[in-house]
């Protein structure tokens, strides 16, 4: 009983899968696994899956980073250099100002827009009242290996997939900072450990200073294929 009772229900939700794919099920585009990711809209358990299906469609990326609020140039493209780059943005910001504008892959760049609606600025709300003005940050597109080791796998950075936060301004002018503030219990510490863990939702790989001491000034954020929250 129990076998055909799970079969009937995998049939059930296979045909519906079917439907909405076919475009014979109307659902809404945030609950359709093959509608563009909505930036602006509220994270599901979709998203993730979403955000997966941008790194090998160029296309689908573009939709998703057109509703992101981003400010964003297109880079020449450099298929010839020692890290090529096909495809690349720099990111110039958007509610939230940046330190310095950064350069990007678009799924980075995506994931950037979701991190700062969806996690960074409700944190800031929720624990200070107010909203973040500025992220600080120490770069992202780098040609190195990983650690800069001489020789071994490429770091993400070196496909500008990875950024580095350093901290962040708040609208009154205060500072929060990786290095200075995430030890101890203060109300600036809970701050930046919410931020990271509502990071681990947007990135694929998120390093902290848990991890370990090349961390323990900045977060490291990415979308490469692993899965690390620490």
């Amino acid at each position: 009983m129990g076998r055909w009772f799970a079969l009937s229900v995998l049939l059930l939700i296979g045909g519906a899968m079917v439907s909405v794919w076919r475009g014979w099920l109307d659902v809404p585009a945030e609950w359709s696994p093959w509608a563009p990711l909505d930036v602006k809209a509220v994270p599901n358990w979709l998203t993730g899956y979403k955000l997966m299906r941008l790194r090998s469609d160029p296309e689908l990326c573009a939709q998703a980073l057109s509703s992101s609020g981003l400010r964003v140039t297109r880079q020449s493209d450099s298929p010839d250099a020692k890290c090529p780059l096909i495809g690349a943005l720099r990111v110039q910001g958007g509610e939230v100002a940046l330190s310095s504008s950064f350069l990007a892959s678009c799924p980075l760049a995506v994931a950037y827009a979701l991190f700062e609606r969806h996690t960074l600025q409700p944190v800031a709300q929720a624990v200070y009242g107010e909203k973040v003005s500025r992220l600080d940050h120490l770069g992202s597109f780098a040609c190195r290996n990983v650690y800069n080791r001489e020789s071994g796998a490429l770091s993400r950075h070196a496909s500008a997939d990875a950024l580095d936060i350093a901290g962040f301004r708040l609208a009154s002018g205060r500072s929060i900072s990786v290095l200075k503030d995430w030890p101890g219990q203060t109300r600036d510490a809970q701050f930046l450990r919410q931020v990271r863990d509502g990071a681990c939702e947007a990135f694929s790989v998120v390093l902290s200073p848990d991890y370990n001491a090349a961390h323990r000034n900045h977060f490291h954020v990415d979308v490469g294929r692993w899965s690390v929250c620490r």
